[in-house]
């Protein structure tokens, strides 16, 4: 499996954007989904998650209310909708197929990550 994110960018605070991550190889409809960001210095940090269903998802604190996880089963695709964008969301955006159905906060319970989009947010 393999998976592209794509949609970040320089926009600023209370701004929206919308990341995308395709995955190609294999349908990851069976599998569950997650978003992880890093920013410069900081640890690996959980964002968002969704079960193979797509009726089980957790947020991190830091954005439930504000972000909104979501997948299309006919595109393989997962999303990430991001809205009201904060300078403390800056960071690179990664996606994740995991080992299993269910979504997790746990980078180790991923298998397959993607290589990353830059959401940078100005205040």
């Amino acid at each position: 499996v393999q998976l592209q994110a794509s949609g970040g960018g320089l926009v600023q605070a209370g701004d929206s954007l919308r990341l995308s991550c395709a995955a190609s190889g294999r349908a990851v409809s069976n599998n569950g989904m997650g978003w992880f960001r890093q920013a410069p210095g900081k640890e690996r940090e959980f964002v968002a998650a969704v079960n193979w269903r797509g009726d089980s998802i957790v947020y991190a604190d830091s954005v439930r209310g504000r972000f909104t996880i979501s997948r299309d089963y006919s595109k393989n695709t997962l999303y990430l909708q991001m809205n009201s964008l904060k300078s403390e969301d800056t960071a690179v955006y990664r996606c994740a197929a995991a080992r299993s159905a269910y979504g997790s906060t746990r980078p180790t319970d991923y298998r397959y990550w993607g290589q990353g989009t830059q959401v940078t947010v100005s205040s």
